[in-house]
């Protein structure tokens, strides 16, 4: 009874938090969302000073105006005066519909100080607009429209007792998502994120009894495992049976070379296998598999993903150097967690590692995943540079869904994007996602990188990726991660079926 009542108790707060850390992930979905869109506004910007396009000469407007057409996310790019006021527009037939136009002193600077941020109040609802300086006597303004699709995230259960909301900090509303605008919210709660780079606020709102129903699906089974662990904890307690920590059967794991390679292909655009990257699993000597959720946090939490990462990479060279000395351009890449990239003898140990299976370095990928910080940038960017001094290629893994911006992204100096699973999810049931997919696609162009999208389950979203521009991808629509038996199978099955057809045979498409 007493570990019913636990588990009861411990169910409620497990689900309750469980809640606030998924609207909290959302409320933070919105604001990586408007950085990007600030993100892609100021590339344009940058590229429009590059090619000295700063003027009011019909030339020069006309190419502007070129560059607006084919980003769809800006509304329009205006020359402004030092104290902020309009010289002149791309669009000038757009000025009509401006109801305010904010002066110098009341737009808010981004932290990095590049960048001036301010709402343009118009007839047809509120834009962003973005200033940046391009010489003392004159600056770029991008107006950049706020797409209500944008903030359309919500979970079904809970759209029309929501809303959600992008403001500047200084309380400006930009834009909100709302179902039923005149129906108040009874009892609303808020979840709220600050931009760390640019003065904006994102915030969710819903309604709290509402929650008492979502996401609760784990209560009963919750309350059965406390039941279970209560006979369990009686019967090891009789048996005074020593009890080891998982960190012990970590250990053990490693001890016996238990953590395997599996390999995800890695292809899109031609469906010829480009390269595949490498997952961890726990095969346990009785066959069964351990999946990654249940072993990689308990690894990075307690100092074990390092020796993890160079057994797995060290089994994997073994399993592909055929593939790799055969196929020049086929690229495996391995996942490594921040704190790894940045520890002592990292890339000592990844070089002596590579050279002892004589594999080319060009043809390894290290993947840095976004959703833990890099706490030294500038440490970070000159070990980058070092990785592709040496020949090495680096992937920046979770982009759009986790804590650095795209400036940062450049800054860091990666070869390639991987675009995560969350767009990948939505892109051909949300036109905003597509629209963010675009802007990705865009800037890597801009930042010479190449585009990488997870996750891909469906032959329309592998249209709609392909019809976005991304050129390689990855998911369950080619193959789930497999062992390497199963890997090399699917290998030689997709050359069999490239190879050309004997002299004499007629081709049929």
């Amino acid at each position: 009874m007493a570990f019913a009542l636990a588990g009861h108790l411990t169910a409620e707060a497990v689900i309750r938090h469980q809640q606030a850390h998924q609207l909290s992930e959302l409320t933070e979905v919105v604001l990586r969302r408007s950085e990007l869109a600030v993100d892609f506004a100021a590339a344009s910007l940058d590229d429009l000073a590059k090619r000295d396009l700063a003027s009011c000469a019909p030339a020069a407007l006309q190419a502007i105006r070129l560059h607006v057409y084919q980003r769809s996310a800006i509304k329009d790019v205006r020359l402004v005066n030092p104290d902020g006021s309009v010289i002149c527009s791309a669009y000038s037939e757009t000025l009509e519909f401006d109801k305010g136009w904010a002066g110098r002193h009341d737009m808010l600077s981004s932290h990095d100080k590049e960048l001036s941020l301010f709402r343009v109040e118009q007839f047809g609802g509120d834009a962003l607009g973005v200033l940046k300086d391009v010489s003392r006597s004159s600056a770029l303004v991008a107006i950049v429209g706020i797409n209500a699709n944008l903030f359309d995230l919500m979970p079904a259960e809970l759209r029309a007792h929501s809303e959600v909301i992008l403001a500047l900090s200084n309380g400006e509303k930009l834009g909100d998502f709302r179902l039923d605008a005149d129906r108040p919210l009874l009892g609303p709660i808020s979840f709220d994120r600050h931009s760390t780079r640019f003065p904006l606020h994102a915030t969710i709102r819903l309604e709290q009894a509402v929650l008492s129903n979502w996401n609760s699906e784990a209560y009963w089974p919750a309350l059965a495992v406390s039941l279970g662990l209560g006979v369990l904890f009686g019967i090891l307690l009789a048996r005074s049976r020593r009890m080891e920590g998982p960190v012990a059967d970590l250990d053990r794991g490693l001890a016996a070379g238990e953590f395997k390679p599996y390999y995800q292909p890695i292809d899109l655009r031609t469906g010829k296998i480009t390269g595949c990257e490498i997952l961890a699993r726990w095969v346990r000597r009785d066959g069964s598999v351990v999946p990654p959720m249940n072993f990689i946090p308990l690894a990075e939490s307690s100092g074990r993903i390092q020796v993890m990462t160079w057994q797995i990479l060290r089994s994997a060279l073994s399993d592909l150097r055929p593939v790799l000395r055969a196929d020049k351009t086929f690229k495996m890449s391995l996942n490594v967690v921040p704190k790894h990239l940045l520890s002592a003898g990292f890339i000592e140990t990844l070089r002596r590692t590579v050279l002892t299976a004589r594999v080319s370095a060009r043809q390894v990928v290290v993947e840095v995943t976004e959703r833990d910080e890099l706490d030294d940038l500038a440490r970070a960017a000159a070990i980058v540079a070092e990785l592709r001094d040496h020949g090495f290629r680096v992937a920046i893994d979770d982009v759009g869904v986790g804590h650095s911006g795209l400036s940062r992204l450049k800054g860091l100096g990666a070869n390639t994007i991987k675009i995560d699973k969350f767009f990948v999810d939505t892109i051909t049931v949300d036109a905003s996602t597509t629209t963010i997919v675009e802007m990705l696609v865009a800037l890597a162009k801009d930042f010479r990188m190449t585009v990488v999208a997870e996750g891909i389950e469906t032959d329309e979203q592998r249209r709609a990726l392909v019809a976005s521009g991304v050129e390689e991808g990855q998911g369950y629509l080619v193959a789930a991660p497999l062992p390497f038996a199963k890997f090399s199978e699917l290998l030689d099955s997709r050359r069999r079926s490239a190879c050309p057809a004997p002299a004499g045979d007629v081709l049929v498409a």
